[in-house]
């Protein structure tokens, strides 16, 4: 019973009944309920709230019921009755059921899976919310199950179990490279949900544990043999493909696709090399492994050499899990009465018939016999007797473990006294820790104020930054407008330039109008004084006409005496009459005609005068109008060249002022300059200065000079800040009085800047600005510079090459006397000292002396180098006048032989107290360190104008070799003697109490910081000192200040 009830749990609710069974049921509708019946037991023992593993036997009957009815109606049926979103491991194990269906079942399964999308989002989405458990990988699978529908109906040539043949794989993409490209992309995806869903069961498993022989690890185990299955084919689609589109694209092309690759490659074989080692794939899947390395797709014959992974599953696998879990084989239908039978035959099998077991058998009462009676009498009877051995073996046992527990407790009580003891050892210790704590946090906050100060001074740094940008910027804007106000200024000159044009062609037409005008007029009156002449001519003729008639008529009538005679002459005289008339007719009608022609003449004349006229006024207009225009631009151009003077004014201004803040900005502390490079800034800046009169008197005598005058405004704004900055760098680098004057004289020359950029701001002021102030206060920062100069050595050519010599034979002389001390100091130490101290004085004073053999060769080797570099380098020259040509390097020569000679000097001064035993060690292992550096000081020196193939050279890098190895020698000796002499204390603290110890700790706590922070503050001092012994080598002998002064 037991059994059957558990079997009854396992499912959350009742079987559902998918078909109602109908009075006239034919056998297609009994074989149809017969296939739902057995669908949705297997479907409820498949998919459970019991944390194992699905059985494939019952995932197989799902199989074959959705290639029974070629699709999954009756599986989504009875799945959409489960409450899969309250159980994550039913959702789990229905993942699991379904993966297979989507692998191995119909392929109407996807097609009639898609109307339920929508649902699996949604569920996914839910059980996203959970950071752990079953719920956290519930919305992996049922993401990684989404995908795979997805996949397989944009892409319907893919079987659910991805098995093809290559023809088939070519075939899906279409012989189209986009095809390919877009489908390797999917692909991709598709392997990318996979091993997320790898990797998610992975971390959820505790490996360390054998995890794979639990019902537990084996449940969520079991559906990575669908990813196993799905992740060989994909990669080896995916492989195929990007050879094939290698051969088709470019290599930069598929970059993308390649890193990707090269990603999931290393997943995938992680993956399933941990998969082959666990124990429960061993016995249910052969997992393949992948090649130690990629293909290589950038070598098309790589191709040949992939192998496609095969993944192999043995044929009659049966689950391990089905060791472990309880048997669900026998869910009881209370519907079905054929499953009676067989319930109560395991009923009868497992507790016996009920005839006997009823004692009261009223059916059978007479049928009983004694024997019957006596036997179940015997056997209560033993089973009772069974029943008391097993109590008082109960009872044995309980004293027993009894005892022990005794034992055990003692045992504890001892254990808690000795821990009660540690913990007053721990609280004692606590108190310490404590105090170190607030030590340690002291110290924090001390670093994290220096963090935050750190943090200001970087904002501050980035503060100066973006206003040196805006700075810049506003330059620019400013530059450009003055290139605008330039171009318009051009522009407006050569408006100017075509109104004069247009005025002086006005002119000209008028002048020509006027000339027309005249000439016309000329030519009427000459015409009107010839039609004059002309009339008056005839008029002349008319008289004298009618004089000759008068003067014929008083013939006639004088002569009426003789009419015959004077008949002919009458009749004559009548016809030159009718003649004259007829012609004075013709005269009068010509008189009229030129009349007419005169009148006609007189209109045009009027017309063409009234023309020239309006012409004349609308030119005179027009010239009136570009004058006005003219008048504007110039107003305005005017108006434009002050406003850009008093931009680049107020940008100079701008300029100056934030060189003058720079001065107190904390982060502009650190920042240094020469005395030089302030002297060539200060001497541009008064050349700037001295431009600025000339240019303004320039420009108010003619505005259209701006140009220079801008020029001038701009360079000198810029030229005075940078000589303000650069004269606050120098101040950090002098003493403290000369650097108070020198910051005084910088800041009296800003204040003089900005009152003559103020002056000239308007134009009233302008005239009165007055720059000798502000040259006063430039050449007091000249002054101040020219006193800070480095003085440098100023010799003769002849007394510089004697000084080389004198030098050279000075560091000889110094090294031989050294050597010769050192001989004397060995010798008294063997005549005085005995035992240890003799032996240890002998090695530190040999090794001196080897080291002064060395540094002596080297010395002659320096000679002879230098010699082969006088005699090439010197040409027709004296030697005196080669070292005073290369007086710079001369210089470095002198330096670097007087510090051989002084390292030498201070070297047997310091073995000298060492073998008295007034000395300290560490003074000579400094002084082996120093003369190391002098001579490669000397070396360096040698080895600037030396040819690289020279023996001479060659000798004196064997002999720097040489010192360097005497020098270790030294300070190997004197570490050696050091050790040998010095005592070393026994340390023995076993007479010490608990306290005395502590005591004696926290004592050598505070001096080892006290020493800590003394070792800090001497590094810093000894880098302060090289930093000034720097600063002076550079002044004695003039280093960086050309480079200062280029710069």
């Amino acid at each position: 019973m037991d059994r059957v009830k558990s079997s009854m749990q396992q499912v959350p609710n009742a079987i559902p009944k998918v078909i109602r069974r109908t009075g006239a049921a034919n056998s297609l509708e009994l074989e149809r309920e017969n296939f739902e019946r057995v669908q949705a037991v297997s479907i409820n023992k498949a998919i459970n709230t019991q944390e194992v593993a699905v059985k494939e036997k019952h995932a197989r009957t799902c199989i074959l019921g959705t290639h029974h009815e070629k699709g999954a109606h009756t599986f989504w049926a009875a799945v959409n009755r489960l409450p899969l979103s309250g159980n994550a491991v039913l959702c789990w194990k229905f993942c699991h059921v379904f993966h297979k269906l989507l692998r191995d079942g119909h392929s109407n399964v996807i097609k009639d899976s898609m109307r339920n999308k929508a649902d699996l989002t949604d569920m996914s989405r839910m059980w996203g919310h959970l950071s752990e458990g079953y719920g956290k990988l519930c919305s992996i699978y049922l993401k990684l199950i989404i995908t795979k529908m997805e996949f397989h109906i944009k892409n319907p040539r893919f079987p659910g179990n991805l098995q093809m043949s290559n023809r088939q794989l070519e075939e899906a993409g279409e012989n189209d490279v986009n095809n390919f490209f877009q489908l390797t992309v999917e692909m991709f995806d598709y392997l990318e949900c996979q091993l997320n869903l790898f990797l998610g069961v992975f971390s959820s498993l505790d490996m360390s544990r054998s995890v794979s022989v639990t019902a537990a690890g084996q449940c969520r185990l079991a559906p990575l043999i669908q990813v196993i299955l799905d992740c060989s084919h994909l990669y080896d689609y995916t492989v195929k493909l990007l050879f094939k589109l290698h051969s088709c694209l470019p290599a930069d092309t598929l970059q993308g696709h390649r890193d990707r690759f090269q990603e999931q490659f290393k997943k995938l074989k992680s993956l399933f090399y941990r998969s082959s080692n666990l124990q429960y794939f061993k016995r249910l899947i052969q997992i393949p492994q992948l090649p130690e390395n990629p293909p290589n797709f950038l070598r098309a014959s790589a191709l040949s050499e992939h192998i496609s992974p095969v993944v192999v599953i043995p044929a009659e696998s049966s689950s391990p899990e089905s060791e472990h879990m309880v048997e669900t084989d026998d869910l009881v239908d209370t519907d079905l009465p054929v499953l009676a039978a067989p319930v109560e035959t395991k009923f009868d099998d497992m507790f016996g018939t009920s005839a006997a077991i009823d004692p009261f058998n009223f059916n059978n009462q007479n049928g009983m016999r004694k024997d019957d009676k006596d036997r179940l009498i015997e056997q209560l009877t033993r089973e009772i007797q069974a029943l008391k051995d097993e109590l008082e073996s109960f009872r044995l046992e309980n004293g027993r473990l009894c005892q022990t527990l005794r034992g055990r407790v003692n045992e504890l009580e001892a254990e808690l006294a000795e821990q009660s003891h540690l913990r007053l050892q721990a609280a004692g210790e606590s108190e310490f820790l404590k105090a170190e704590l607030d030590d340690l946090r002291k110290v924090r906050e001390d670093t994290v104020k220096e963090q935050r100060s750190l943090t200001e001074i970087e904002k501050k740094a980035q503060a100066n930054e973006q206003r040196y940008t805006k700075l810049k910027e506003k330059y620019s804007e400013l530059v450009q407008g003055h290139a605008e106000l330039l171009r318009k200024n051009a522009e407006v000159t050569r408006q100017v330039t075509v109104a004069r044009a247009a005025q002086d062609e006005i002119d000209a037409v008028r002048k020509e109008m006027q000339d027309k005008v005249k000439a016309a007029q000329d030519c009427a009156d000459r015409q009107e004084r010839a039609q004059r002449e002309h009339m008056e001519e005839l008029q002349r003729e008319l008289v004298s006409s009618r004089a000759e008639l008068d003067s014929l008529k008083t013939t006639m009538a004088s002569s009426q005496q003789s009419n015959e005679t004077l008949g002919t002459q009458l009749a004559a005289m009548e016809s030159h009459k009718a003649e004259l008339v007829e012609s004075l007719s013709k005269v009068e009608a010509e008189l009229a005609v030129q009349g007419e022609e005169l009148e006609r003449v007189r209109s045009s004349l009027a017309s063409e005068r009234e023309c020239g006229v309006k012409t004349a006024e609308a030119l005179q207009n027009q010239l009136n109008d570009k004058e006005s225009r003219e008048q504007a631009l110039e107003i305005q151009l005017v108006a434009a060249r002050w406003s850009s003077l008093q931009g680049a004014v107020e940008e100079a201004e701008k300029i100056i002022q934030d060189s003058l803040a720079q001065i107190d900005d904390p982060a502009h502390v650190t920042c240094t300059s020469s005395a030089d490079y302030l002297a060539s800034r200060c001497q541009a800046s008064l050349d700037c200065v001295v431009q600025l009169h000339p240019a303004r008197d320039a420009f108010l005598a003619d505005d259209t000079g701006v140009s220079q005058l801008l020029k001038v405004v701009t360079q000198c704004g810029h030229l005075v800040g940078d000589t303000i900055v650069q004269g606050s760098a120098t101040s950090h680098m002098v003493p403290v009085e000369q650097a108070d004057v020198l910051l005084e004289s910088v800041k009296a020359c800003g204040t003089e800047a900005l009152l003559l950029l103020g002056h000239m701001k308007t134009k009233e002021d302008i005239t009165t600005a007055d720059n000798c102030k502000l040259k006063e206060a430039l050449q007091a920062i000249m002054a101040s510079a020219e006193k800070l100069r480095p003085q440098r050595l100023e010799l003769q050519q002849g007394e510089l090459g004697d000084l080389v010599e004198q030098e050279m034979a000075a560091t000889s002389a110094a090294v031989e006397s050294a050597a010769a001390r050192i001989e004397e100091m060995l010798n008294k130490s063997r005549a005085v000292d005995t035992g240890i101290k003799m032996e240890v004085n002998e090695r530190i004073l040999a090794s001196c002396t080897d080291l002064m053999a060395a540094i002596k060769a080297l010395v002659l080797s320096s000679k002879d180098l230098q010699k082969d570099i006088v005699e090439s380098g010197r040409g027709a020259a004296s030697t005196k006048e080669f070292y005073a040509k290369n007086s710079r390097w001369t210089e470095g020569l002198i330096s670097a032989s007087k510090a051989v000679g002084w390292g030498a000097t201070v070297m047997v001064d310091a073995a000298d107290l060492v073998v008295q035993g007034k000395g300290k060690f560490e003074e000579l292992m400094v002084c082996s360190r120093e003369i190391a550096a002098s001579t490669a000081q000397l070396v360096a020196a040698s080895k600037v104008k030396a040819d690289k193939d020279s023996a001479n050279l060659h000798r004196l890098q064997q002999a720097s070799r040489g010192v360097t190895q005497a020098t270790a020698t030294v300070v190997a000796s004197t570490k050696s003697g050091k050790s040998q002499i010095e005592d070393k204390d026994t340390m023995d603290f076993s007479s010490m109490t608990l306290t005395q110890i502590k005591r004696q700790e926290m004592d050598a706590q505070v001096l080892v910081l006290e020493l800590e922070a003394r070792l800090q503050k001497e590094r810093e001092r000894l880098g302060e000192l090289r930093k000034k012994h720097y600063e002076l080598a550079g002044v004695a002998e003039g280093w960086g200040a050309d480079e200062e002064g280029s710069g």
